[in-house]
């Protein structure tokens, strides 16, 4: 037979600190440093692009 279930002891401070200290650290990395990066490569992807486009259409026209 089976015994019944114990119930769980409470989680220790210090594990909710260092969770939300990992958390804080996770969202500074992200938003703080992954997402200006992806939009200055974007950025400079759009601006390759459209000087491409116009030198395409300057060549056509030529």
């Amino acid at each position: 037979m089976t015994q019944p279930l114990k119930p769980k002891p409470p989680v220790p401070i210090w594990r909710w600190a260092l969770w939300y200290a990992c958390l804080v650290t996770a969202l500074v990395l992200f938003y703080g440093l992954f997402t200006p990066f992806w939009f200055a490569l974007r950025s400079l992807a759009w601006l390759a692009e459209f000087r491409d486009r116009r030198r395409k259409a300057a060549a056509a026209a030529a």
